[in-house]
């Protein structure tokens, strides 16, 4: 027997009732309340409130500032106390270490701090290097701790020491200065 599937009855499309699924009023309120807050965030970080103008007063004499400026002697303080030794020059190893007036150096770092120059100190003990710290006073109450290596009797332990600091990427500057007893 033959079917005639168009005549079929179907079953009426079920409605859900529309108080359950709608949001809360609430909800809504919360959400304006956020995005109102967010907007006039970004409104206040974009023209920020500016203070009202002074109202303009007749400007006084100008007079001159009686402060003292500031001076800047770094510069002179490191002429004075700085030696450029050429690379080409050498020791005189034909006199005996005890009677050269001067002696070399090699001056890794200099801090304020004695706990900065006591690691580097420590770095360069490491590589067996002898290193020391020096405190200097620059100024009236300016004191400085220079890490230093040496003196050196010869050109070739000079170099040597040298080399060894370029090695392992630490700076320095070769000084020349006064044999201290």
């Amino acid at each position: 027997m033959s079917r005639d599937f168009a005549k079929k009855g179907r079953a009426p499309a079920r409605r859900t009732s529309s108080t359950n699924s709608a949001t809360p009023p609430w909800v809504w309120f919360i959400a304006g309340l956020v995005l109102g807050a967010f907007a006039a965030s970004l409104y206040f970080i974009k023209n920020p409130a500016a203070e009202p103008a002074p109202k303009e007063e007749p400007k006084p004499k100008v007079t001159e500032n009686k402060t003292p400026k500031p001076r800047f002697d770094f510069y002179k303080l490191l002429q004075e106390s700085e030696t450029i030794v050429p690379a080409s020059e050498t020791i005189n190893e034909e006199k005996p270490a005890q009677d050269q007036a001067t002696e070399y150096i090699l001056q890794v770092g200099s801090f304020p701090s004695a706990d900065d120059a006591d690691k580097l100190r420590a770095q360069l003990i490491l590589i067996n290097l002898d290193a020391h710290i020096e405190t200097v006073e620059i100024r009236k109450g300016e004191i400085w701790h220079r890490v230093v290596v040496g003196p050196f009797a010869t050109q070739t332990a000079l170099t040597s020491a040298r080399t060894q600091l370029v090695n392992n990427q630490y700076n320095a500057l070769v000084l020349k200065r006064a044999k201290t007893k």
